[in-house]
């Protein structure tokens, strides 16, 4: 029987040569990660769009134009020279679950490990903004990495622009160290953005320049990236803060190849996790051990930051043997809960879905 799929989506189960070298490329955080309060460096998500440019930093500059009075040019120990503010901050991707939907969009194959939380150093945008001298009639301003490549037949560079008023935020940072330490090259080195609540694609890699626009930037990853629509020809919405989210640590031991978790009856377990919101703080989280059957309320723990996770709480004991899912949820302090399926569009994106793990008891 043939399955009729939309265009730039997949049969459940398939998955190309080309999405394999993308998964080879790009890595997600186990899952047990999620222990950490700050991801290390190694087990944080990762997507690069195109390759990792390489960067002499004694030649790099960062230049201020657009609709600006006072056009900059600063070098990274100008910019390293001005106010350090360091923030533990989650990021996590817009396509983080793309896997699992049926039918299966056709990008990068994340289940739903593209997440993780920096420490990250940096110094205020608005202020370097501000320095710049914004003009009369700005309405945005667009963000221009140094990765280049071609994306919907386009050849461009990554670049991706914010309404002004989030640009001024005081929370938005320009990036030079990760967890203490100089940005490795795969995550921006040697300045990238840093823009908390929002989803991954908005935090521009190896940024190279910041240009004031007085009219909204039409660039690919603006106008035809990064937007919820059902069909190709749609304008769609765009894609924008991260949706509400809880994640577990699975529970027992894992099956090498089907990752299938194990636990033992009447040994009890304690279920550790971590949630997060771009529209707010996290009000609850709530475990199952039956398949969403029935909930329980899960202990949160004190918020790291204002813009990271918050680690989450709740001891089980297997009652009875055989095969059963475990799942997590939250709610956010704007009373956006997660469903219980996941929210189908035709990139993939803001799959906030329960997390489910299937285990057996044994």
């Amino acid at each position: 029987m043939s399955i009729t799929t939309p265009p730039g989506t997949a049969e459940a189960g398939t998955v190309s040569q080309d999405e394999l070298a993308l998964a080879a490329r790009n890595h997600g955080m186990p899952l047990e990660a999620l222990a950490y309060d700050v991801t290390p460096v190694g087990m944080h998500y990762l997507l690069t769009h195109y390759d990792v440019p390489y960067v002499d930093p004694a030649t790099w500059t960062l230049e201020v134009d657009g609709a600006v009075e006072r056009p900059l040019s600063v070098s990274l120990d100008q910019v390293r020279a001005r106010t350090a503010v360091t923030e533990p901050v989650t990021f996590e991707c817009a396509g983080n679950g793309r896997a699992l939907l049926d039918p299966r969009p056709i990008s990068q194959p994340w289940l739903l490990e593209a997440v993780g939380t920096g420490s990250w150093t940096g110094t205020p945008l608005a202020a370097m903004l501000s320095e710049a001298g914004i003009a009369d009639g700005a309405v945005e301003v667009l963000f221009t990495g140094l990765d280049r490549g071609v994306e919907g037949d386009i050849e461009q560079t990554f670049q991706r622009s914010l309404p002004l008023e989030d640009a001024l935020r005081d929370e938005v940072l320009l990036a030079w160290e990760l967890n203490g330490a100089p940005l490795p090259p795969q995550h921006g080195f040697p300045l990238r953005l840093v823009v908390p609540g929002w989803y991954g694609m908005t935090n521009v890699k190896w940024l190279t320049r910041i240009t004031v626009l007085d009219e909204p930037f039409s660039g690919y990853q603006n106008a035809r990236g990064y937007r919820m629509r059902q069909d190709p020809d749609e304008e769609g919405t765009p894609v924008s803060r991260m949706a509400v989210r809880a994640l577990m640590v699975p529970p027992g031991i894992p099956d090498f190849a089907t990752r299938r978790r194990f636990v033992d009856r009447g040994e009890e377990q304690l279920i550790e996790g971590r949630a997060w919101s771009g529209e707010g703080a996290i009000e609850s989280v709530e475990f199952s051990a039956d398949g969403g059957a029935t909930w329980g309320r899960a202990d949160l723990s004190a918020e790291a930051g204002p813009h990271a996770w918050r680690g989450w709480s709740i001891r089980w004991t297997p009652s009875a043997p055989g095969d059963t899912e475990v799942c997590c949820r939250a709610t956010d302090a704007a009373g956006r809960e997660q469903p219980a399926a996941p929210p189908w569009n035709l990139g993939g994106y803001s799959n906030n879905a329960v997390q489910r793990v299937p285990v057996t008891v044994r």
